[in-house]
């Protein structure tokens, strides 16, 4: 029994500490997932819009380059060069 009793005596303060911190990381949720965002923006900042915008025209014309080189003919070659001198 004396086991048991020590054991229990050993269990409450760590339950109680485990409690207090999870209610302190809920309290304090927002602020710790704004200093982490903060910080990702430190390490890698974001692209502005033209960089985006030259990125996805970059990656379109490599899409359509590689449509070109798999095509069958010369006249599918043209079509897809027309398609993409539209968009």
């Amino acid at each position: 029994m004396s086991i048991l009793a020590l054991s229990l005596q050993q269990l409450i303060p760590l339950l109680a500490v485990c409690t207090a911190v999870v209610v302190i990381l809920f309290l304090f949720r927002p602020l710790i997932v704004g200093i982490a965002r903060a910080g990702l923006l430190v390490l890698r900042p974001r692209l502005s819009r033209e960089e985006r915008l030259g990125r996805a025209q970059m990656r379109n014309a490599r899409t359509v380059q590689c449509m070109i080189d798999a095509s069958c003919g010369p006249s599918q070659a043209a079509e897809l060069r027309a398609i993409a001198a539209r968009a």
